[in-house]
């Protein structure tokens, strides 16, 4: 998907809170909106380059949202609001290559107590729920997911399981929102609740996908998928 708003860089200077980030743009120091609540932290490190979205609404305390980030030679896309339209871009586009032949997609679906981030459907009526994760941490190609830990993520799967339980089709797709990722894990150091129900998920037959994305200034679409080791 190709962003509809501009882009402009700036410098990092701290992140005094989870939902905003003090950056210098053009030689003056503004706050920023941080789309992404997680930690970031290997990320977010003073004087490195970020990239920012204007948002021009007179009704925000902010002009900009700190949506990317520089590491290293990698640009690494920090808006937790990107993963689901990238996948419901993919999904159209048949990039997906398990989930093709469903060209019914609905957005945010009731299951039980959890809100599914899409519902597909085909002409002959089958269902299938998908829940999307995005990923940023990542060290030496090789990414995990959480960050922080997420008793609502591992809730999730728990319901992932209950839909396979009663004859729907289910999955989990961690999106990784940079390039250059090889592997994929559950980040048992940082939530080993996650990872127990990860594989309690892949034991009971839920989809466990990992794609990459290729990620620039102006655009981010999914990529490849990755090896998981679970």
């Amino acid at each position: 998907m190709i962003y509809e708003k501009r882009i402009v860089k700036a410098q990092f200077i701290n992140r005094p809170n989870r939902f905003y980030s003090n950056v210098k743009l053009d030689g003056k120091e503004i706050k920023v909106h941080v789309p992404n609540t997680g930690r970031c932290k290997e990320l977010l490190i003073p004087g490195c380059t970020v990239y920012l979205r204007e948002e021009n609404n007179p009704a925000r305390k902010t002009s900009y949202d700190l949506i990317a980030v520089e590491k290293g030679d990698i640009l690494v896309s920090i808006d937790s609001h990107i993963p689901n339209k990238v996948v419901e871009e993919a999904l159209q586009k048949g990039k997906i290559e398990k989930l093709k032949g469903y060209k019914n997609i609905l957005r945010e679906k009731m299951f039980e107590k959890s809100r599914f981030d899409f519902k597909l459907s085909n002409d002959e009526s089958d269902e299938y729920y998908l829940e999307i994760k995005g990923v940023t941490l990542e060290e030496d190609g090789y990414a995990r997911f959480p960050d922080a830990p997420t008793e609502r993520g591992a809730r999730h799967l728990m319901e992932l399981i209950e839909a396979k339980r009663r004859g729907y089709g289910a999955g989990v797709l961690f999106l990784i929102q940079l390039e250059n990722v090889y592997k994929f894990s559950p980040n048992d150091e940082r939530d080993s609740k996650f990872g127990e129900a990860l594989r309690a998920a892949k034991a009971a037959g839920v989809d466990i996908f990992a794609y990459n994305c290729l990620v620039t200034e102006e655009s981010i679409e999914i990529n490849q998928e990755v090896e998981i080791i679970l």
